[in-house]
């Protein structure tokens, strides 16, 4: 057998064409990165970061309009990340700045990713194990900073693709040897990450842009790492904040899941719903058994909902409704307020083919989200799309028919909500409200005040308030409740 080359030729050859062959465009993009940060041996020498940081968190879903950003925490904040086992934990301590948790001073909030368990720790100190679905998310989020991305990158079973240039940034995609997706960009003047994105599940807005912006870099170590860092979710701001501290360590940390938290079975879904019926009046039922109620309307040839607070709380209330009044539909559900755990439930009432009635500061609002993409986690609407039906009140609308009258009313003046509606019941002088007035609740009733003044205002004849949090009380409770704030 003869052969062309001899051994010493081959290798020669073969160093040749190692030497000669392109660098893939992904590994020159994270190689670069790498070095911009200190250099590949400095990244992978790094056990443990911990961040000091304070700013300020928007209380996402809870302000006074969709649109506004309004009602925040300050916020002071410590997290630590191990960079060996690819865990994290993070505490914060928020103050709100606005009326509705006003007083209640301070609280604490701890939560984890360690693996595949997600958990929580109360102000007790019990910890609780977070849904699965809520693991997948903090799992993306923990590659939201240029250290955990990069080293993740550098990763044997990670890759580097799509580079490309936009809005005067380099862009990569990079997936994560535990299945993350996530986009990076890089200033190409400084070599440094601008912001890191990732598409992810958000259980009210759906399929979400995540997006982390970085700015500010300082030396930490033989790192840069930035000092500013803000987050959004598609449009809406969550926290911006500035480090006061940063440390790196070369040991990994000890913030393992606490052992009850690693015991406990972790939830595929939410938990099923359950509906007690409170009949309050002829035609008038109330739908209890959680947090958050509904109240079931009988007109003459249908049926109306108040309230649809969640998927799971909406079809539980609609089969709820068909075994009290067979033979009639629900065709219309109204919508109190677009706070998060009060509208959860209207992309479900769009796909079961319901008008969704609101004040018309939430029409663009509701139209958005009916439209807004479920990919990751399907919903009812994606599973059965339907064009959304909407009626709008503004200061006052009227439904009626030879069984029920039913008014509504906007709340003017709500420091809860600027657009947020109570619904009257004249006949049976009910009247039916959220987070107005809540009974049982040890903070002072800060909204009850201006509710009666809208009461009077619109010259409402009440006898029980139905709240969608808590039970049915008398009109008297509500005014001595008032009588007993301070001036």
């Amino acid at each position: 057998m003869n052969f062309r080359y001899g051994p010493l030729t081959i290798v020669i050859l073969l160093l040749t064409a190692c030497a000669e062959a392109p660098v893939p465009a992904g590994q020159q993009f994270i190689d670069s990165v790498a070095a911009a940060l200190g250099g590949r041996a400095a990244i992978e020498a790094t056990g443990t970061l911990t961040i000091d940081a304070e700013g300020r968190r928007l209380n996402i879903g809870q302000d006074m309009t969709p649109e506004s950003a309004t009602m925040e925490f300050d916020i002071s904040a410590r997290q630590v990340i191990d960079l060996v086992n690819g865990s994290g934990r993070t505490e914060e301590t928020r103050t709100p700045l606005f009326d509705y948790f006003r007083g209640r001073g301070s609280f604490p909030v701890i939560s984890g990713i360690d693996g595949d368990v997600a958990y929580d720790i109360g102000a007790d100190g019990s910890a609780r194990r977070a849904d699965e679905q809520a693991a997948t998310e903090r799992r993306s989020e923990f590659y939201h900073h240029p250290l955990t991305l990069v080293r993740a990158a550098l990763a044997g079973n990670a890759s580097v693709s799509n580079v490309r240039a936009a809005d005067g940034l380099s862009l990569a995609d990079v997936t994560t040897d535990d299945g993350m997706m996530l986009t990076m960009a890089v200033d190409p003047e400084t070599g440094l990450p601008a912001f890191i994105r990732s598409t992810d599940f958000h259980s009210y807005f759906r399929d979400v842009v995540r997006r982390t912006d970085f700015s500010d870099y300082e030396s930490v170590g033989e790192l840069m790492l930035p000092t500013v860092i803000s987050r959004s979710l598609d449009e809406f701001h969550v926290f911006r904040l500035e480090t006061t501290s940063q440390r790196t360590d070369s040991s990994a940390a000890d913030i393992s899941a606490p052992t009850e938290a690693v015991a406990a079975r972790p939830a595929s879904g939410p938990a099923p719903a359950s509906v007690e019926v409170e009949a309050l009046a002829d035609g008038v039922w109330y739908l209890t058994g959680q947090s958050h109620h509904s109240v079931l309307l009988e007109f003459s040839d249908h049926l109306t909902i108040i309230e649809a607070p969640s998927e799971t709380r909406t079809l539980a209330v609609l089969e709820t409704a068909s075994a009290l009044v067979p033979g009639k539909p629900v065709t219309h559900v109204i919508n109190t307020h677009h706070h998060f755990d009060h509208s959860g439930g209207v992309r479900t009432a769009v796909a079961e083919g319901l008008t969704v009635i609101t004040h018309a500061a939430n029409e663009a609002f509701y139209r958005r989200m009916a439209e807004q993409p479920s990919t990751i986690v399907p919903d009812a609407l994606a599973r059965a799309p339907k064009p959304i039906k909407i009626e709008t009140v503004d200061e006052q609308r009227t439904y009626e028919d030879e069984s029920m009258k039913l008014e509504l009313y906007h709340v003017a003046e709500s420091r809860h909500s600027g657009s947020i509606l109570m619904a009257y019941l004249p006949e049976q002088r009910l009247l039916i409200e959220a987070d107005l007035y809540t009974p049982g609740r040890t903070a002072p009733q800060t909204f009850a005040p201006n509710m009666l003044e809208n009461i009077e205002r619109y010259g409402l004849e009440v006898d029980r308030v139905v709240p969608i949090h808590g039970g049915v009380v008398d009109f008297e409770t509500v005014e001595a409740a008032v009588s007993s704030l301070p001036n």
